[in-house]
């Protein structure tokens, strides 16, 4: 029996069920149905197809990884063939075909361990300790105690025959007793430092036991005589040196005292490897117990420690061999807690920028804009995934598409695995504006999920044209049971609920809520967020207006090269776009819609989805416009439209957008629009129209109806499909009181 290099449980062989996933396995077999499913491997590129690419694993078995597993475009892959790639196997084929997966770690370091799959071991295996298992399994193991025993006996030899000082020879007699002055500074059960360097990147080794004590008395006699070991011993026993890690270059070679969180936590197959992070910046703290062995493991993620070790240089990185670890609790804790708090609150707070445009309702939250911003570039540098929740509308996808120019620099520059854009930022649409239980469901089911299999942190959801009423807040307390922060950018005066739910909010006040949209509010936003990209957000806030264009958010966009015919193009190529496979993000094709390269060609994309939605429109806004109802109740004109009958369902436009373009087309002659469908009825109307308010009064005369509201951002209101009449009656009369 074994133990697990991760938890430490009892296992046949080194990895148990539940962290296998975490583990990077190479492959030794030479049969496709030798490798096991689920696990990820090392392989390297072969060759490329239009499906997808063809990875070699271990040396006699190739596997294709189809190009819907890959979560970028085929052809945006720098992969060449040889390259080293890491892959999941998903299924292998009865006729020896392997079906890979895609694996969001591209290094080796983001793995918890490298473990051998060998079919003839019959048990996965340290990579290190390989050759010992062929030894024990061809019964030539001197004992019961397998490869765990040789590869902690081996330990100590290789720390004896490598010195950490290059000067140093195996030749040199001194060699011994360097080691056994570094032994003397451990007591039992604690970690000191190692000189095997290339197996274990100069970690720690555990001391205390009775050779080591004999070790430590002959080597204080042989410093007694020698006046170079006895200064070399003095200088060991120093006080640490109290170091923030920003500054460990000006300290190699020497002890130095650290506090900070403890942000990641891998198990190699040498050292435990502590991720430590202060104010100003992390650092690889490594510190060795016994090959694959877990060092401190009262140590926790998102502990607060204090540790002290050596600073080195190993492969031009900075690594700390740590020589103690303590957890800090209570008020040592929370002062460095709130020390490490306030830095990284200075850091990602911006500069307050000037607005894209003038706009009295973004000038009055210059603030708000701050602190929105703040929140994400926040969760950028502490590697916390932002989640952006927008509406499927035009507005939506503009607003998410800004913060998305403005946050993916960033993220590149904050990571290096090269699809960290796609890791740690997505924007998902949902429907109606209404962060619902079903949205708050699957949300909280994939973030707690990739928290358990990959340690990922819980993400920043950004709500955007969408969360800002009260149909949202059972989707908001569901994030709030686990702590996911959250901040809402809404262009409706959001409800109060809202505001003392959510960590951040960029709200018009309820008089300038007609006079901006939520991409004005959220291109702001991504302005402080990444100032750099101000210059490709001019021309947003001017699309996301359906009419009526504020003069100087037009002009901004005829600065960035968008006249007033190409802004209306876009608005209606992206609005067409958003309608279908409403679920996705369509990442690339929106980013080639709205930020193309050559701003004097948006008449060719945009130009010609734009021709799509026009001629859909116009030929539904006819149909309807045919078919409306009208009905004058005490003197005030509402259209009534059939939605069941008189649109196709399911179809582009969708029964928002064509009330919305309905509205304008007969504003002239009714005063108000209402779409009625089995159970669901849109409301339109000029003016200051509360829909709750409205809803409260119908359902106060229609107390069986089931009244309710769907979504104040679509004007929508549900209904029991057999109180409908009553339900219309008594909405014509409500609506005419209104107006």
């Amino acid at each position: 029996m074994g133990s697990c290099i991760i938890c430490g449980k009892s296992v046949e062989g080194r990895i148990c069920d539940l962290h296998e996933e975490d583990a990077l396995f190479e492959f030794r077999g030479s049969r496709a149905d030798q490798l096991s499913v689920d696990r990820y491997y090392r392989g390297s590129v072969d060759g490329f197809a239009e499906f997808g690419v063809f990875v070699d694993i271990g040396d006699s078995v190739t596997g294709l990884l189809h190009r819907s597993e890959l979560d970028q475009r085929l052809d945006s892959l720098d992969w060449e063939p040889g390259d080293t790639v890491y892959v999941q196997v998903k299924n292998v084929r009865d006729n020896g075909n392997v079906d890979l997966g895609w694996s969001i770690r591209q290094s080796e370091r983001e793995f918890r361990g490298v473990l051998v799959d060998d079919p003839e071991i019959g048990h996965a295996v340290l990579l290190e300790n390989e050759d010992d298992e062929d030894d024990e399994d061809d019964g030539d193991s001197q004992s019961d105690g397998g490869s765990d025993e040789a590869a902690s006996d081996s330990a100590p030899d290789e720390s004896a025959s490598e010195s950490d000082d290059d000067s140093t020879t195996d030749d040199d007699p001194s060699s011994g007793s360097n080691s056994a002055e570094s032994e003397t500074t451990a007591s039992a059960g604690s970690v000191s430092r190692t000189g095997d360097a290339d197996r274990v990147e100069g970690t720690a080794a555990v001391g205390g036991n009775d050779g080591g004590s004999n070790s430590a008395v002959a080597a204080e006699s042989e410093a007694a005589e020698d006046t170079t070991e006895e200064q070399t011993a003095e200088a060991t026993a120093a006080e640490p040196v109290a170091a923030a890690i920003g500054d460990l270059e000006d300290h190699v070679g020497s002890d130095v005292r650290l506090e900070g969180e403890v942000v990641g936590i891998r198990q190699t197959s040498g050292p435990t490897v502590f991720e430590l992070q202060d104010e100003t910046g992390t650092v690889d703290c490594a510190a060795f117990v016994e090959a694959g062995v877990r060092a401190y493991p009262e140590v926790e993620e998102n502990d607060y420690a204090r540790l002290t070790g050596e600073v080195r240089e190993r492969r031009g990185e900075l690594q700390v061999e740590t020589e103690d670890l303590d957890v800090l609790e209570a008020e040592e804790r929370e002062a460095v807690e709130q020390r490490l708090a306030d830095a990284l609150d200075d850091e990602a707070r911006p500069d307050t920028v000037e607005p894209l445009a003038e706009d009295t309702a973004v000038a009055a939250l210059s603030e708000e804009l701050v602190e929105a911003a703040t929140q994400i570039r926040k969760a950028v540098l502490t590697d916390r995934p932002v989640i952006v929740r927008h509406a499927n509308t035009a507005d939506g996808y503009l607003a998410g598409s800004a913060l998305e120019r403005a946050a993916l620099p960033l993220v590149t520059e904050q990571h290096r695995r090269a699809d960290a854009k796609y890791h740690y930022f997505d924007r998902r649409p949902i429907e109606g504006g209404v962060y619902d239980m079903d949205d708050a469901t699957k949300d909280t089911t994939t973030m707690l999920d990739n928290r358990e299999r990959h340690e990922e942190k819980l993400p920043l959801f950004v709500f955007v044209a969408a969360g800002g009423t009260r149909e949202s807040l059972d989707g908001f307390d569901l994030l709030n049971v686990y702590g996911a922060p959250s901040v809402v950018i809404d262009d409706i005066d959001v409800d109060g609920a809202v505001v003392d739910t959510v960590d951040a909010v960029v709200s018009p006040s309820a008089d300038t809520v007609s006079e901006t949209t939520s991409t004005a509010l959220a291109a702001n936003v991504a302005a402080h967020v990444n100032e750099d990209v101000r210059d490709d957000l001019q021309h947003l806030p001017a699309v996301s207006f359906w009419e009526n264009i504020p003069e100087p958010y037009l002009a901004a966009a005829n600065e960035a090269g968008y006249d007033e015919a190409a802004v209306s193009e876009l608005r209606e190529a992206v609005a067409l776009e958003a309608h279908y496979q409403s679920y996705e993000d369509k990442r690339e094709l929106i980013t080639d819609l709205v930020f193309g390269d050559d701003e004097e060609d948006v008449g060719g994309l945009a130009g010609h989805v734009a021709e799509q939605f026009r001629e859909k429109v116009d030929e539904e806004v006819s149909t309807a416009r045919a078919n409306l109802d009208h009905r004058t109740v005490d003197g005030v004109d509402i259209a009534v439209l059939d939605t069941d009958a008189f649109t196709h369902q399911y179809e582009f436009p969708p029964e928002s957008l064509l009330l919305d373009e309905l509205h304008r087309a007969v504003r002239d002659e009714s005063d108000a629009v209402l779409g009625i469908s089995t159970d669901t009825m849109y409301v339109r109307a000029d003016g200051d129209l509360d829909l709750h308010e409205l809803v409260s009064e119908v359902r106060e005369r229609v107390p069986e109806g089931g009244v309710a509201t769907r979504s104040v951002r679509e004007g929508t209101i549900r209904y029991l499909a057999g109180e409908r009449p009553a339900v219309l009656d008594a909405t014509l009369d409500v609506l005419a009181e209104e107006l």
